[in-house]
């Protein structure tokens, strides 16, 4: 017969709520198991490790609990070194010491030492380390990994090497975790000297020098680790997929997916989520489709996160109603990550009604909204011209869920004015502010000063963006454009001679374009490949036509004044989005959807342009610069200019 602790503790192993744990607590108090160590330790641990809400419950726990062993003390700080406040386990620990007859051990010092790495505090990590070596336990194995991997934490590669050599017998763990700290001080010569000199190397030292190098860029020599591993796993896959997209080689970590699926692995959660991320960043959307396919297959549809990435690909790839079917369907609870991701779908299309329309149902479906669905509602008004909408979410965060509004947020607000034309507004916003604008605040301003032709406040917002952030090129092309709208080009001049002399060097743009699963780049300015010479033909076509039939005139006074005007015009001509339209034109099959990725704003003269082609040749175009995303048909955009 099952006794009464036995029933308590099988209830705890399938407890998934905190509403669920504080009944069983509620049972143990009733027939008095709350007083037995063994299983106020279970609820202890439930709370604090395996319920990802019930931290603070689990405080309560063990305050509420007469003379608490060193377990349930060693439980609370651990589950408290993950949470967002690592900060309080460090004062359960202070308690600890207070209140127990009985020293510390190596878990209650290795659990408050990664408490102290996660808060990157080197000086509560050094009293840390004061306290293992007053108990004799900075050579502890357990305890002295940990003192290397805090000291990495806090930047100090030279202390966690020191620590390594203090410790008698380092095993592979050990060796692991100095190999991380020289990564993570961005030390890869120091990581490379330490893997060499490692006795017995397991998968997860080659896992983590590909890890250290996919994240440093350093592609050359993750492929030769990467090639002699004697064996690969899920996550040395997953490392190559996910590094390669993350650093914009989209291309390469398509070529990975594939090889993953010609050795026969079975791609897990991580690498699919990193190709649909790639895909996303690429707008790959027929690869995507591949990808959707290939996860219903394997019957992973019933993963939140993998659901998350295909609404996020969809979205990026324009396809933002198959998205939508994705949200509608997908099984189980959504997330807030689920709610958010599908509302920031919405908002890069343009439908900002939609958007508000979605965030009201997930306030009503129970989801309170974070500080990153703020962003992302705050984003779609801003990007639809819904300038009061906007500012009674901006009041609702604070007053109606107590969130502190962070810089990304003011950002918000500063666009939803600078685009709806409200320049005042936007700029004594920014002077009221409680926190300090930053660079990408006034930088902010400063695109919508250059929108909508306001010098003199542009060249106020410069003179502020000069203190802050001199060198960077962007704020120097925006003034010039400014000046050069107006006229006045020898303060264009001026400011073209002031970015020569900083050396400063206006980022090219590109364009990207998929056809049959492969991914083109067309670079502005360039002629060198047969790609781009293709393009190049069938643009000249194009432009003709258009000037023909579709009446067109070119957008050329952002082009310096002193080159002849048909240099101006070849100077426009070759912007990258006219090369992939073209291209695609050439290509595709007559009747799809011209789709196109591109890494800056749009400029006047290509959006016009993509607008007549839209008509005169009867296509669909859809453009995704770095701001939104632009749908063309019949001669109109989807943004109705408002961009």
């Amino acid at each position: 017969m099952i006794s009464a602790e036995q029933f308590c503790v099988s209830l705890l192993n399938n407890c998934r709520t905190l509403r669920s744990l504080q009944q069983i607590q509620a049972h143990a108090t009733k027939t008095g198991l709350d007083s037995d160590p063994f299983v106020a330790g279970k609820l202890l641990l439930h709370c604090a490790v395996h319920l990802s809400d019930a931290i603070d419950y689990a405080r309560h726990l063990l305050f509420h609990t007469p003379n608490p062993d060193p377990f349930m003390y060693n439980t609370l700080i651990r589950g408290l070194s993950d949470s967002d406040s690592p900060q309080n386990a460090i004062s359960t620990f202070s308690l600890m010491l207070q209140n127990l007859d009985s020293p510390v051990d190596s878990f209650s010092l290795a659990f408050t030492l990664k408490s102290a790495a996660n808060m990157r505090c080197l000086r509560t990590g050094v009293q840390l380390h004061g306290q293992a070596l007053t108990r004799g336990l900075n050579t502890h194995l357990f305890v002295g990994t940990t003192l290397i991997s805090m000291y990495a934490e806090c930047g100090r590669v030279d202390f966690a090497e020191n620590m390594f050599n203090e410790i008698p017998e380092p095993n592979v763990v050990t060796w692991n975790a100095l190999v991380t700290a020289f990564f993570r001080c961005v030390d890869v010569k120091g990581a490379q000297r330490v893997f060499d000199l490692m006795p017995a190397k397991n998968l997860a030292s080659y896992n983590l020098m590909l890890a250290g190098y996919t994240k440093l860029g350093e592609f050359e020599l993750a492929r030769s680790v990467f090639g002699v591993m004697p064996t690969k796993d899920e996550v040395s896959w997953s490392t190559m997929i996910v590094g390669l997209a993350q650093h914009g080689r989209f291309d390469e970590a398509f070529g990975y997916f594939r090889e993953l699926q010609r050795v026969g692995m079975r791609p897990n959660e991580v690498s699919l989520t990193g190709v649909l991320s790639a895909c996303a960043q690429a707008g790959a959307l027929e690869f995507a489709k591949i990808i959707h396919g290939f996860i219903e297959k394997l019957g992973l549809i019933w993963i939140t996160p993998v659901n998350n990435a295909l609404m996020d690909t969809y979205s990026k790839c324009g396809s933002v109603d198959v998205a939508r079917l994705v949200f509608q369907t997908m099984p189980g609870k959504k997330s807030i990550i689920s709610w958010t991701s599908m509302i920031v779908g919405l908002a890069i299309q343009g439908y900002g009604e939609e958007a508000l329309c979605l965030f009201h149902e997930m306030e009503e479906s129970g989801i309170k909204p974070d500080g990153v669905a703020f962003v992302a509602i705050l984003y779609a008004c801003s990007h639809a011209g819904l300038v009061e909408q906007g500012c009674e979410i901006f009041d609702k965060m604070s007053k109606l869920y107590g969130i502190t509004p962070e810089i990304e947020h003011y950002g918000c607000m500063v666009d939803l004015y600078g685009r709806a034309g409200e320049l005042s507004k936007a700029y004594n916003f920014i002077t009221q502010m409680p926190i300090p604008p930053n660079a990408i605040i006034w930088r902010t301003l400063l695109g919508a000063c250059s929108f909508h032709g306001n010098i003199k406040l542009a060249e106020k917002v410069k003179k502020r963006l000069s203190e802050l952030d001199p060198n960077h090129c962007g704020d120097h092309v925006l003034l010039s454009n400014i000046y050069a709208i107006a006229g006045k080009w020898k303060d264009v001049a001026t400011v073209r001679r002031s970015m020569a002399e900083l050396k400063l060097d206006k980022t090219p743009g590109w364009s990207m374009i998929e056809e049959d699963k492969n991914m083109y780049t067309l670079i502005a300015g360039t002629k060198e490949d047969a790609v781009t010479k293709e393009a190049y033909e069938k643009l000249k076509e194009i432009m003709l036509r258009l000037r023909v039939e579709g009446g067109y005139v070119p957008e050329v006074v952002n082009v310096l004044h002193d080159i002849e005007e048909e240099e101006k015009e070849d100077a426009i001509v070759t912007h990258s989005e006219k090369l992939a339209v073209a291209f695609g034109m050439t290509r595709l099959a007559k009747g799809s959807i011209i789709r196109i990725v591109k890494n800056l704003r749009v400029c006047k003269d290509c959006h016009n342009v993509m607008k007549l082609i839209s008509k005169v040749y009867k296509v669909e175009i859809m453009l995704r610069d770095r701001s939104r995303f632009h749908s063309f048909m019949n001669g109109v955009c989807s943004c109705r200019d408002y961009w």
